[in-house]
């Protein structure tokens, strides 16, 4: 079991840099092509939500139940909330730079984004109780 969640949190992370270079990849060809950079900003997260959510459900939690996708977007929203607060505590407590916070934040916001997906979108459920194991009357 350990092994899994091991190769599991492996595997998110490579993921995790393969959905940042597709992301940043699009903001950047969107901003080549001449769209104004809230635009591309807009478009290039959109985006990447959709592509985060199909390679994490995929390739990681071996999940293709798209019905999850509104879980996902949650998980997002509750993890950008938990980085900006903390960004905004290590500016107030340390006085760093946003650069060394979001540094020392990267590897414990991926690991907190792995256990929220893992444990409330790409959950495995329970098997459905089949009308043969229920008592008959």
């Amino acid at each position: 079991m350990k092994n899994i969640l091991d190769r599991k949190l492996i595997l998110f992370f490579v993921v995790a840099g393969l959905n940042t270079l597709f992301g940043y990849g699009l903001f950047a060809g969107l901003i080549f092509i001449g769209l104004p950079y809230v635009l591309a900003t807009l478009v290039a997260q959109i985006l990447g939500i959709l592509f985060n959510f199909k390679t994490y459900g995929v390739l990681v939690f071996k999940n293709s139940d798209n019905s999850r996708i509104f879980r996902f977007i949650g998980i997002y929203i509750l993890t950008y909330i938990i980085n900006i607060s903390f960004m905004f505590l290590f500016r107030k407590l340390w006085g760093l730079n946003d650069y060394e916070i979001g540094a020392i934040l990267a590897i414990p916001m991926g690991l907190l984004g792995f256990v929220l997906n893992k444990r409330f979108v790409f959950f495995k459920q329970s098997k459905e109780i089949s009308s043969e194991h229920l008592p008959q009357t």
